[in-house]
């Protein structure tokens, strides 16, 4: 039991220090709260709210990743190389994709809405 307690403290010690370390994080999680905000005064159904939650979720996920594939690139390269600017350009890219994705799947729950 020891062990699953100490897994749920470092996983929030990682969340706690991507926010910091992270500037991009906060903006997503800011965006998030707005969202969310937003989908609770437009009356989403279960399932729209279902959605919309996986998204946000995925966004994040997918900047945690973004952080970390940043974090071992910089640990492991000791100058700026055209190999570690592309994998992190690339890693970037990933989250670009995830957000424009939310960005759609947030016009479908709530464009029909608005109109």
């Amino acid at each position: 039991m020891k062990d699953t307690l100490n897994s749920f403290k470092y996983a929030i010690n990682g969340i706690k220090d991507a926010i910091n370390s992270e500037p991009n994080l906060s903006v997503h999680l800011l965006f998030a709260v707005i969202a969310l905000i937003f989908a609770y005064f437009m009356k989403l159904t279960n399932n729209e709210f279902m959605i919309f939650i996986i998204i946000i979720f995925a966004v994040i996920t997918l900047e945690l990743i973004n952080t970390v594939v940043e974090k071992i690139v910089d640990l492991h390269s000791l100058k700026i190389s055209e190999e570690a600017r592309q994998i992190k350009d690339i890693s970037a890219a990933i989250v670009l994709l995830g957000a424009i994705c939310s960005t759609i799947v947030a016009l479908f729950l709530f464009l029909p809405k608005l109109i």
